[in-house]
């Protein structure tokens, strides 16, 4: 079972995917701002990779940006290309 966590230290956060206590996969960014934030890396571990944990950590990730009413600037290549393709996704970017 999968559970996604999020955590914050200074200007710095990330998003970690959780299966029974094993991290399964992260994504991390930087604040920029009062208004962004920059997604600059996404990490799934070998063991967990096709069973969807980037698209679920993607999904934590604008869940939160639009509770705090920010912008994404995407650097990660995995986001960028979500990005790229979901036009719905596309009212987020910066």
């Amino acid at each position: 079972m999968i559970h996604i966590e999020h955590e914050e230290e200074n200007s710095k956060g990330r998003w970690i995917a959780l299966n029974y206590g094993e991290e399964a996969g992260e994504m991390t960014y930087s604040v920029a701002g009062d208004d962004k934030i920059i997604i600059d890396h996404t990490f799934v571990s070998d063991d967990f990779k096709g069973q969807g944990i980037g698209a679920k950590l993607l999904e934590a990730a604008v869940d939160y940006v639009k509770a705090h009413d920010l912008k994404i600037i995407p650097l990660c290549p995995y986001v960028k290309s979500r990005f790229d393709k979901d036009t719905e996704l596309q009212s987020l970017l910066y």
